[in-house]
């Protein structure tokens, strides 16, 4: 009854853990790239960030307008004040004549007033910020156009390396069933006298290599599906309905030429060096001066008469109207050396950014060396390998053959089989690295296209 008890209670477990476990989900490529482009959190933060710099530059816009601030208030306070002047730092303005003495009675007073306030010319400090404005819009676009790129090459490296997993799932599930076929024979060739009861055990014991290696095949297929539901932002296992073009050559001929201008990296710092100029030209028109126009209408109401008397609620009347308007121009003398400053030290952040555009270009030419040499020598390995496969099987079936009619060992058999899983596995190996090269170009030359066209 315990045991009975038992193995119902593992069965119940084993069905929880298997519904709570995500479902498989077969996915094409260009599907899986779609999804990763949507929904990926990484990319829906620049995505963000890309449209908030765009509407800085109409917060800039509505900078250049006039303002026109209303206000209305009431106050409690004596009337004690002497002219004069003095610096309205850290105090409230005083005004009113001077008082005969201290009279500590409050009354009531308000104030009420229109204020206009606009800078009708700045000698190009409005176009440079607006200016500076669209170009951090550009960065901030071209950041994100950089992520969505580099995301795209990251869901198709994962993709390649889960259609990897797969076959090589396949090879491992092959050569467990050569093993086991194996063992069949010996233990028979063992039973008539053929071949001694020793080649059973050993038989047994590849057995168990071989269960142990396709356990760990499967471990690692589920990490690269976890892996890859994490770039798609998917609840479910995501099982590739492209797999077939795993098991051809790309045809892709060498990629040449040193024009990077399209690549979203090379965009990326360009803006950046676009970026940093526009923060010069911004700094060294901040020393020149500004000419503002300002206008008013105003009234005031107190509750203190002009002879002295008080009539403390009547100051929250208005009683008194004025307006007046100016010009002001206004020059920062005093600043010029900070100003001066700051435009050298932002004149070397714009070398350095400069020098980022050469130093991305040099490093995309390189990797295209790089990256050309990888695919014609994978394309060249995986050729070899299929000779090498080839003449793997025809040994194996050979020397099985030739085991069991007891011509030949177990060593000479085992050994025989260990060269066919190892050619299985490199061809499997060597079609990956021609795919995984073929990726390295297509990220190069900022142009997912020349992957996908060869996957059709």
């Amino acid at each position: 009854m315990g045991k009975t008890y038992a193995v119902i209670v593992m069965i119940l477990l084993g069905q929880h853990v298997y519904a709570q476990s995500p479902p498989d989900t077969a996915i094409q490529l260009e599907a899986a790239l779609k999804l990763a482009l949507q929904h990926y959190p990484l990319l829906k933060q620049k995505k963000l960030e890309a449209d908030a710099a765009a509407k800085q530059t109409e917060v800039v816009k509505y900078g250049f307008l006039p303002s026109l601030d209303a206000g209305y208030q009431a106050n409690l306070s004596t009337a004690n004040n002497l002219t004069g002047q003095f610096n309205p730092s850290g105090m409230l303005p005083l005004t009113g004549p001077p008082s005969t003495s201290n009279n500590y009675t409050p009354a009531l007073g308000s104030a009420a007033s229109l204020l206009l306030n606009w800078q009708a010319v700045t000698f190009g400090q409005h176009s440079a910020q607006l200016a500076l404005a669209k170009a951090d819009a550009g960065s901030k676009t071209a950041a994100l156009r950089q992520e969505a790129f580099n995301h795209q090459v990251n869901v198709i490296s994962k993709y390649l390396d889960l259609l990897l997993s797969y076959d090589i799932l396949n090879v491992r599930r092959n050569n467990l069933l050569r093993v086991k076929e194996n063992l069949r024979q010996s233990t028979e060739l063992a039973k008539s006298g053929i071949k001694p009861g020793a080649d059973t055990a050993l038989f047994l014991s590849e057995l168990s290599k071989a269960k142990v290696a396709l356990l760990s095949g499967e471990k690692d297929l589920q990490a690269n599906q976890w892996q890859l539901a994490r770039l798609l932002v998917t609840s479910g296992l995501p099982v590739p309905s492209d797999s077939l073009f795993l098991h051809r050559l790309p045809g892709t001929a060498t990629i040449a030429g040193t024009a990077f201008e399209k690549h979203p990296l090379m965009q990326f710092a360009q803006k950046q060096f676009e970026a940093n100029q526009y923060r010069e030209q911004l700094l060294k028109k901040s020393w020149l001066p500004k000419l503002s126009f300002w206008g008013t209408v105003y009234a005031r109401g107190s509750g203190f008469e002009a002879n002295g008397s008080i009539k403390a609620l009547d100051g929250l009347a208005l009683s008194r109207y004025n307006y007046g308007a100016g010009l002001q121009l206004s020059f920062p003398i005093m600043k010029y050396g900070e100003t001066k400053l700051q435009v050298q030290q932002q004149s070397l952040l714009t070398q350095a950014a400069q020098q980022q555009v050469a130093e991305t270009q040099n490093n995309l030419y390189t990797q295209q060396g790089i990256s050309n040499n990888a695919f014609s020598s994978s394309v060249a390995i995986a050729a070899e390998t299929e000779k090498q496969l080839a003449a793997a099987r025809y040994a194996f079936n050979a020397v099985q053959t030739r085991y069991n009619t007891g011509l030949v060992n177990f060593a000479d058999l085992i050994q025989a089989q260990y060269n066919l899983l190892t050619a299985e596995l490199d061809v499997k190996k060597a079609y990956w690295d021609a795919w995984t090269a073929l990726l390295m170009q297509a990220a190069v030359k900022g142009d997912i296209n020349i992957f996908m066209q060869q996957t059709r």
